[in-house]
This record gives C-alpha cells, sequence and structure tokens, in this order.
C-alpha cells in the first residue's frame, strides 16, 4: 500500500511501477492463500510453489481484469459503477498505457498528439470531475490503451495457465484453468 500511495520513484516506469504494486498486494493475497491451500493439503514443495507463483499471476490478472472493467463495462452488465477509478484519480492499467500514448510526439509535428489525445492527456491530469466521466471513458475506450491492458491481462492469465500445466491433471489443477479463464473472460 505504501509502494502505490508513494507512487513510482523518478525515472521508475510507472507501467512497471503500476505491475509491481499488483503484484505486492492482490498478487501476493491470491499467492498466499494458493500457498495456504497446497500446505494444508500437504502436496510436496515443488508443487506449493508453483502454486504460490500461480496465485500471484492470477492474482494479477484479477486486479488488471477489475481495472478494464472499471472502463470497459456498463453498469448493468458490471454491477459496477464505470469510472469509479477515473474520479479517484487512480492510474491504472489503461490510464497509464493512455498516458503513455498521448506523450509520444506526433510525427506531423503536433506534440500533444490529435485532439482526442490532447484532451485525454488533460482529462487524466487529475481526479476526472464528473461532469467529465462519460467524455474521459468514451476516449478511453476508443484509445489503443484497452487493448494494450488486455494485452497485458492475458499474458498473466497465460502465465497462470502455464505454471498450471507443470501440475498433475486433477479436478483442482481443472478448476484453477478455469478461474484464469474466467479473469480474463469477464473484461468481454
Amino acid at each position: 500500500q505504501i509502494r502505490e500511495t508513494a507512487g513510482p520513484a523518478p525515472g521508475e516506469d510507472p507501467i512497471d511501477h503500476h505491475l509491481l504494486v499488483l503484484a505486492e498486494k492482490t498478487g501476493s493475497l491470491i499467492a498466499t492463500s494458493a500457498l495456504f491451500g497446497a500446505t494444508f493439503a500437504s502436496v510436496p514443495a515443488e508443487q506449493a510453489e508453483t502454486l504460490h507463483r500461480y496465485g500471484e499471476a492470477v492474482g494479477v490478472a484479477f486486479q488488471l481484469s477489475d481495472d478494464l472493467l472499471d472502463i470497459t463495462a456498463e453498469r448493468a452488465e458490471s454491477g459496477k459503477v464505470p469510472g469509479t477509478d477515473l474520479r479517484e484519480g487512480i492510474p491504472t492499467l489503461p490510464v497509464l498505457f493512455a498516458l503513455r500514448s498521448v506523450e509520444a510526439p506526433d510525427p506531423a509535428g503536433d506534440p500533444a498528439g490529435d485532439g482526442d489525445a490532447a484532451r485525454l492527456r488533460e482529462l487524466l491530469a487529475g481526479p476526472v470531475p464528473e461532469e467529465s466521466i462519460a467524455e474521459a471513458l468514451a476516449l478511453l475506450r476508443a484509445s489503443p490503451a484497452v487493448d494494450a491492458a488486455h494485452a497485458v491481462l492475458r499474458s498473466y492469465a497465460d502465465r497462470a495457465h502455464g505454471l498450471l500445466a507443470e501440475l498433475p491433471e486433477v479436478p483442482a489443477r481443472a478448476a484453477l484453468e478455469t478461474l484464469a479463464d474466467f479473469v480474463v473472460a469477464r473484461t468481454g
């Protein structure tokens, strides 16, 4: 929590920092749960370590999917009020990708990029006011940032699947595979 509150150190990549925060928060919570389950089930130490690493990967994937839902889902389908993180000024992965993409100079010479990119940068500079949430959501949904965040989400789910492939084929493994698939599928 302290690392998240402090933000990235000078020169630290904000995206790398964000993924580390997710690994240390949600990832470690799920990893510890997986390790405890393995320990209580008396599985061999090597398998317990694999389940621990799986838990971290699926935990980060779950948080990434939650962050994406905040931008991509409608309230009726997710039960969440879209844009909550935007209102609070929380820099989730899609926001960080959007900020990174709009910071790159436009080859045509416009340093802010096109008008939408410049407006998105302006909106994401801090907490988004309520009257601008719909606009910010529309701009984010149309930006390549959402696809980039989905790709990172899929990479964590793929990592989780790869770890499970090291374990015996038992019903518990199938359930954990389903969980890894679910965290990706819930974002559409």
